[in-house]
């Protein structure tokens, strides 16, 4: 995707995107920590608007399997390389050092796609999981996958490991996929979510797309329904901010009311929370949307 340039202004950003940056300490005081471990956030490398506000409550998920990407999505801002390079052996027990340091009750585990290893990197990533559960017995574990190219095995290795959240992001509509997410595939991603639920019925299951590259209100709502057939439990629906210049533009900023909407037509499909708002993220407020989610 480094072909993705944008020739037009976008539309000007709404005040209602216009996060604030204000808790410079606390996010320097987490960034060395985190360099000291040689660990990665998607929060940092993903250019996430949420970063200050998320480590100065102490909340980050950490990206492993390294920092490069051997995908181009058009989206994302995470380094792409072709040859990521070895796995740091470490990386379970770094990650597991600093949620303890953290003393987070809630741990949330993503990682880059590494489509250059036989698993998928689905070893590695389940090791981080029993490493942080090993650490902290008492904190709960959401895990936010690639789709192992639709390796099933590799899913349930991941699923062995014990989260208590299983997340796999659709990111988009059926139709915006090949700008997208070029390198995969609505349907797959759809049944590594029906696999996920049916192998583990007792982990909830989760997934997000971002608005605002083009979509259309029906084709959000097929894709609500999509998910929904899949099994999926919680959906989170955000709007999609250009990192770089290098990444796809913005089509359209969508109004805090049609999130509003969507929420409301996602909760008549029977899911047990849709969180959606401009802000949204995957991963934002896990926590929160855990514990709301177990009680409805």
């Amino acid at each position: 995707m480094d072909g993705l340039v944008q020739l037009q202004p976008g539309p000007r950003l709404p005040v209602w995107l216009r996060a604030g940056r204000t808790n410079f300490e606390s996010v320097h005081k987490l960034k060395t920590e985190l360099r000291r471990l040689r660990l990665h956030t998607v929060c940092e490398s993903a250019r996430c608007p949420n970063l200050h506000e998320c480590f100065h409550r102490g909340a980050a998920t950490f990206m492993i399997l390294g920092n490069l990407c051997t995908r181009g999505c058009g989206f994302c801002a995470v380094p792409k390389s072709r040859h990521p390079g070895e796995l740091d052996s470490e990386e379970p027990a770094h990650v597991a050092r600093m949620a303890q340091t953290m003393r987070l009750r809630y741990v949330v585990i993503t990682s880059v796609n590494r489509d250059d290893l036989e698993d998928g990197g689905s070893a590695h990533f389940a090791a981080t999981v029993r490493e942080v559960k090993r650490a902290l017995p008492e904190a709960r574990v959401e895990v936010l996958t690639p789709d192992f190219r639709g390796k099933l095995d590799a899913v349930a290795r991941v699923l062995d490991a014990g989260p208590h959240v299983f997340n796999h992001n659709l990111e988009t509509v059926p139709r915006l996929y090949r700008r997208v997410r070029p390198q995969a595939d609505y349907l797959q991603s759809l049944e590594v979510l029906r696999f996920a639920k049916r192998y583990r019925p007792e982990v909830l299951t989760k997934s997000g797309a971002m608005l605002g590259l083009g979509e259309t209100r029906e084709e959000v709502e097929r894709l609500l329904r999509d998910l929904r057939s899949a099994e999926g439990e919680v959906a989170t629906l955000g709007q999609y901010l250009q990192p770089t210049r290098r990444n796809l533009p913005v089509a359209e900023y969508v109004a805090p009311e049609q999130f509003e909407a969507y929420r409301e037509f996602g909760l008549t499909l029977g899911f047990k929370m849709v969180f959606s708002g401009p802000l949204v993220r995957s991963s934002y407020m896990a926590d929160e949307i855990r514990e709301q989610a177990s009680q409805a």
